[in-house]
């Protein structure tokens, strides 16, 4: 399935490529650091920084964004995505930004254009809440944290 996104470029974006699948059949879309190229970002072992992606876009309505880490830098440098998956909504406008930690033991500089994150575009399901007296049985009951296994 494809949508049409509207991407706008932002002054210090441009030159970096689109979001891109890195395969035909990639669920996410690498975002990149719109970082300036005189001045890479180091993120200390335990530092956060909001990295940002240097466009902007418009989800069509019933789509969310979902940011979230590239699997290679959280397990080699343990960089990863802070707020796992962070959203956007379809009605944000903003930058594209990512909240990077760095959870390994060593410095790590992120460069301009470097993949920092991906981005899964999905549907939205809001539900109707409703206040009920009573709520199904289930085996699972109320069991809740480390109820169906070890932890």
């Amino acid at each position: 399935m494809s949508v049409a996104v509207t991407i706008k470029w932002l002054p210090h974006g441009e030159g970096l490529p689109l979001p891109h699948f890195a395969t035909a059949q990639s669920a996410g879309a690498d975002l990149r650091a719109a970082l300036s190229a005189d001045a890479p970002l180091t993120l200390a072992s335990g530092m956060r920084a909001i990295v940002p992606c240097g466009f902007a876009m418009a989800l069509p309505e019933g789509l969310e964004a979902q940011v979230r880490p590239r699997s290679g830098l959280a397990a080699k440098h343990g960089v990863t995505v802070l707020n796992s998956p962070g959203t956007i909504d379809a009605d944000y406008r903003g930058e594209v930004m990512v909240i990077l930690i760095n959870l390994g033991q060593e410095s790590f500089v992120i460069e301009r254009g470097e993949r920092i994150a991906q981005m899964i575009v999905a549907p939205v399901v809001q539900p109707a809440f409703v206040v009920g007296e009573d709520l199904d049985a289930t085996t699972r009951g109320t069991g809740g944290f480390g109820s169906t296994g070890r932890y």
